[in-house]
């Protein structure tokens, strides 16, 4: 045996697809064995791997073992010569494991081996190529000088920035996404330390491949494209922490007690940086646009009340009381900006009629309000008319100037229909299309490109042309079919048209989904058939606001409902817990074979199966049910079901 893949997968089932997809192309006429090991994901991939992949060996773990664990449980059973850790979220080419294995055939003293790596924009990832994070390399990197002096030998030294990336070079770390390495070597150093759960694993094994006698290579002569950040989010607190901490662990299991007590100082410090700046980078980002919204609307409606207390209510003189501008406005804005927030104003890409929706039922329910108030508190219909316009001016326009400003976080749902290319042949191009007809993501222009030397009929040209069809036609998106192009011309032509801020996608053959990702340091897009999920923003939000408007009205008519109540006790207990967010009032039914494929929701006190009369109903039964729940969901359904299983609100939840 030459070769053992080995992959860890945790909850990236589409990724892993299509890295198993081009992982087989790669291994013709390669002596090699593929192992994935399934961290216990819970989005069918276990599911998947059985059915479309049966040859590989599986391994299924029932809880997250981390990175170095499961990649260690592979390692012991392997049979290559040379071992290659690989990330679920990889493309590799054709020839890759081929020429991975020529260059260690003819190079006994290299130890292990990374390859060129690309994003899914075609743009280079520097961590291609790395440096051993000493005290002074990790000063350089944390205070900013190894991005203002790239090519520095002094200063660029994390990510070999002065080395060229076309060229093949010795390196002392190598990236975790794809390790290839010789097993012998493994043998003698032991494997990946397990004490690393996520981050820090691969800068250790690749130093003690080093300190055995070997040398790490940046293999330039392919690459691969990896999507990074499937797995992980990397600009989230939680990142900050668990992987500067392994960085304390790589230090103080490496170096002198002087230097890592000095490197624990400089990676502590810039845990509280990195950590402050997150924190409030997220908070200004999150309550820059509605303290701006506040602030015009505050603006605005003191203008307004200036005037209509001058010119309308009060011409002869005297003033609206103090505790309308002290009280009542700001309870007006939070009615206005409350409800447009749940009627999803503020999501993102911007919906103008969402704005108005929120702004129109926040008025009424500030006018309902405002009818039942006592003589001595109402101050002015008028003025409440006339700041719900305000307020319906200020979101609106604010954001059609932002949008007109260019500012790609305004974009407007219309805007997002991209002008996209599909490069495939006619059979190809019809199936992706429809595909594409049929996801959230439709589009304002979809041209076909041909796969062939001369370009067919409806074709806007063949692949010789691109370059110039992209701009004559201001493409945005490229979707290439896998089924028509190898890896290697898709990741050939991803690193060579770079034009713009063109995104690409690629289309698995057969499949029901197309795979991209737009940024090295975001999550990776996917197009998959448009259903109304439950875990939509706006159904988890309607499904929330249904709990607690639930809860506060079951508990207001629960001296009625213990008539007919089974447990009022149970029941109350239920309200209250269902308020707080800690169960549901419908959630799925237990005892479903896909309990582990569904998403994670809240424990229900209701479920699906509570349509039915019957007692007794199959596991089958039980299935179909909560996945028609899962697609289909609908806030209305929840109160049919409650309306017409009131006794039950007693049970206890499971």
């Amino acid at each position: 045996m030459k070769l053992s893949i080995i992959i860890v997968n945790y909850n990236v089932k589409y990724f892993l697809e299509q890295c198993l997809v081009s992982v087989q192309n790669a291994c013709k006429n390669i002596s090699a064995e593929v192992i994935v090991v399934d961290n216990n994901s819970v989005d069918g991939s276990v599911e998947m791997l059985r059915e479309k992949f049966p040859h590989i060996q599986l391994i299924a773990n029932k809880d997250n073992t981390g990175f170095s664990k499961a990649n260690n449980q592979a390692l012991e059973i392997s049979k290559g010569e040379y071992a290659l850790l690989l990330n679920p979220d990889t493309v590799v080419q054709e020839d890759t494991f081929s020429k991975c294995i020529d260059y260690m055939d003819q190079h006994p003293e290299a130890g292990g081996l990374g390859v060129k790596m690309v994003d899914g924009k075609g743009h280079f990832l520097p961590e291609s190529k790395r440096g051993l994070p000493t005290p002074a390399v990790a000063f350089y990197k944390i205070f900013g000088l190894s991005t203002i002096f790239p090519k520095s030998k002094k200063f660029g030294q994390y990510h070999l920035s002065f080395l060229d990336k076309e060229e093949n070079h010795e390196i002392e770390v190598l990236s975790g996404a794809y390790m290839f390495m010789r097993k012998s070597v493994l043998n003698k150093i032991g494997f990946l330390d397990e004490t690393f759960f996520m981050y820090g694993e691969d800068i250790d094994l690749s130093y003690r491949i080093i300190l055995d006698g070997n040398t790490n290579v940046y293999f330039s002569d392919t690459s691969i494209i990896h999507y990074k950040g499937e797995s992980t989010k990397k600009g989230s607190l939680n990142y900050v922490f668990v992987f500067y901490n392994a960085m304390i662990i790589f230090a103080k299991k490496h170096f002198s007690q002087k230097n890592a007590a000095l490197f624990s100082f400089l990676i502590n410090l810039a845990i509280y940086l990195r950590a402050t700046l997150s924190i409030t980078k997220n908070f200004v980002k999150k309550a820059s646009l509605p303290v701006f919204d506040i602030a015009t609307i505050t603006g605005g409606f003191w203008l307004i009340k200036d005037y209509w207390e001058a010119n309308h209510l009060y011409v002869v003189g005297g003033q609206y009381p103090d505790f309308l501008m002290q009280f009542f406005l700001p309870g007006y804005i939070l009615f206005w900006l409350g409800s447009v927030y749940l009627n999803g104003g503020y999501d993102k890409p911007i919906s103008l009629l969402r704005i108005l929706k929120g702004v129109s039922i926040g008025a009424i329910a500030i006018l309902v309000g405002y009818a039942l108030l006592s003589e001595e508190f109402r101050t002015s219909r008028a003025l409440i008319i006339l700041g719900s316009a305000w307020t319906a001016i200020t979101l609106v326009g604010s954001r059609i100037v932002l949008n007109a400003l260019g500012v790609k976080s305004f974009q407007f749902q219309t805007d997002q229909k991209k002008r996209i290319l599909i490069i495939g042949d006619a059979a190809e191009y019809k199936r992706v299309n429809q595909l594409l007809q049929q996801t959230a993501n439709k589009a304002s222009f979809v041209g076909k490109v041909s796969v062939e030397e001369e370009s067919e009929e409806g074709f806007l040209g063949t692949i010789a042309d691109l370059k110039e069809i992209i701009r004559i036609y201001n493409i945005e998106e490229i979707i290439f079919c896998s089924k028509n192009l190898s890896s290697n011309e898709i990741i050939g032509l991803m690193s060579d048209i770079q034009l713009g801020d063109l995104e690409f996608k690629i289309a698995p053959n057969e499949s029901q989904f197309i795979i991209g990702s737009n940024s090295i340091n975001a999550t990776g897009e996917l197009y998959t058939l448009d259903i109304m999920g439950i875990m939509k923003k706006e159904n988890k939000r309607a499904k929330r606001i249904f709990d607690i408007i639930g809860s506060l009205l079951l508990l207001g008519l629960s001296p009625i409902l213990f008539l007919w109540i089974l447990d009022p006790i149970e029941f109350i207990k239920n309200c209250i817990t269902t308020l707080f967010g800690q169960n549901s009032w419908l959630g799925f039914a237990p005892g479903g074979k896909q309990e582990d494929i569904l998403p994670k929701i809240k424990p229900g006190i209701l479920y699906p199966t509570d349509i039915l009369k019957k007692k007794d109903i199959n596991q089958q039964v039980i299935d179909n049910l909560n996945l028609l729940y899962y697609k289909e969901y609908q806030v209305g359904n929840d109160f049919k079901l409650l309306i017409k299983n009131l006794p039950k609100l007693g049970r206890k939840v499971n």
